[in-house]
């Protein structure tokens, strides 16, 4: 392999992942790298600092921390501040902006975590079965836990104005799912399904036809995705003619967590760290033609999660993760990392926190004199910025208390 080019090696390291017989060169599902430590801690962790720091840079952004970016449009003159703050809101419709990759990419870590958690519980003697069983009740869990975020306080008494679609049940679900799949199949198998999944949904946008609109119809009233909402799945609807968190958009989504779980494949072997990044660079970069290619005849659409959607917001999280891995893990710059990680080990936390507690009017009470002299829109951005930077306060409290919520 050393005397090949690079190209053929990236090749083979993507042929060797999918491949059954490769499952000799999956390593343990330890690392020696050594991530940063609490201070005063002699103990050594194994676990992967990029992922966490990864995973804490989109929480931060899932949980609105980006809001003092956004409120800032208009107000500089600077071209880059407003680009930047149009992308993080989302098109009307059709369209890409980064903010459209947050979801997406908290599905895609959530894959890449599991290889290593599903081969350390066979190590410690777990069957599948509790496996099966764990990864159901998380579900079950994260179901309910959505089902209150999305619908405090809780309407008891109109249960036809309860939301059933959730950020949380779709992280549960495609965790489940991927879970059965990645104990019983291998990673071609897994791929495979993936591309018969992506292509069946998009032949069912465009050949199913929608009563009173025909087929092919993706207008935001004529898709098939509103209609099976509308007609099949109970409760409020977000966009009330259809939820991007409801029934259909359920198979698209899930892709990305099975992904996610290969390149967790890909950080488990014993492969020497250049090919390790190569082979998630080459999958990024294939998974972004694909989609922009795709986006010809499907348009990548975060609302209907389309097939090009899928394909474009996979590609660009193994590309993240390569340059996290590559930033953190390989060349050893941490310190930056710190501040990102303090949130990726609580995402739960930091999800429900920014829900239930409210940190911009604490921001208000402790900050508001020292901006109370700026103009009122400045007033808002630094309340915005106090609140984020209480909600890491809060974290960082935890962090040192070693107090974690996990599911």
């Amino acid at each position: 392999m050393k005397n090949q080019p690079a190209s053929v090696s990236w090749f083979a390291s993507v042929k060797q992942l999918v491949n059954p017989e490769s499952a000799a060169e999956i390593a343990p599902a330890t690392t020696s790298t050594k991530p940063l430590q609490p201070a005063g801690s002699a103990k050594k962790s194994t676990r992967l600092l990029s992922i966490d720091a990864l995973r804490g840079f989109d929480m931060l952004l899932i949980a609105g921390g980006g809001t003092f970016l956004v409120l800032m449009k208009d107000l500089t003159g600077l071209a880059w501040v407003d680009w930047i703050a149009d992308q993080l809101t989302h098109p009307a419709w059709h369209g890409f902006t980064f903010y459209d990759f947050i979801f997406p990419l908290f599905l895609f870590l959530a894959g890449v975590s599991l290889p290593f958690s599903l081969n350390r519980g066979l190590e410690m003697g777990l069957s599948k079965s509790d496996l099966y069983r764990k990864a159901f009740w998380r579900m079950v869990i994260l179901i309910a836990l959505g089902i209150l975020d999305k619908n405090a306080p809780f309407p008891f008494f109109e249960p036809s104005q309860i939301r059933l679609g959730s950020v949380l049940g779709r992280i549960g679900l495609a965790g489940f799912v991927t879970t059965l799949l990645y104990l019983n199949f291998s990673g071609r198998k897994r791929l495979s399904l993936v591309g018969i999944i992506l292509v069946l949904y998009y032949a069912a946008l465009f050949l199913i036809p929608v009563p009173g609109y025909g087929a092919g119809n993706l207008t935001m009233e004529g898709n098939l995705v509103g209609w099976i909402d509308r007609t099949f799945l109970p409760g409020r609807l977000l966009q009330k003619i259809y939820d991007e968190l409801g029934l259909l958009t359920q198979f698209p989504a899930i892709c990305l967590t099975i992904l996610g779980a290969m390149a967790g494949d890909i950080l488990r072997t014993n492969w020497k760290d250049n090919r390790k990044i190569q082979t998630l660079l080459l999958a990024g970069v294939t998974g972004i033609a694909l989609g922009l290619l795709w986006d010809l005849h499907f348009p990548i659409n975060k609302h209907l999660w389309s097939s090009s959607f899928i394909c474009l917001t996979a590609g660009m999280a193994f590309i993240f993760l390569a340059g996290f891995y590559f930033v953190i893990d390989v060349l050893q710059f941490r310190k930056w990392a710190f501040f990102f990680m303090v949130i990726g080990m609580n995402s739960i936390t930091v999800y429900l926190a920014y829900r239930f507690i409210n940190f911009s009017h604490t921001s208000k009470l402790l900050f508001g004199g020292l901006y109370a002299p700026a103009p009122e829109p400045w007033q808002e951005v630094f309340q915005a910025f106090g609140a984020m930077m209480l909600v890491w306060l809060f974290l960082y409290f935890l962090y040192r208390q070693k107090i974690f919520l996990k599911v």
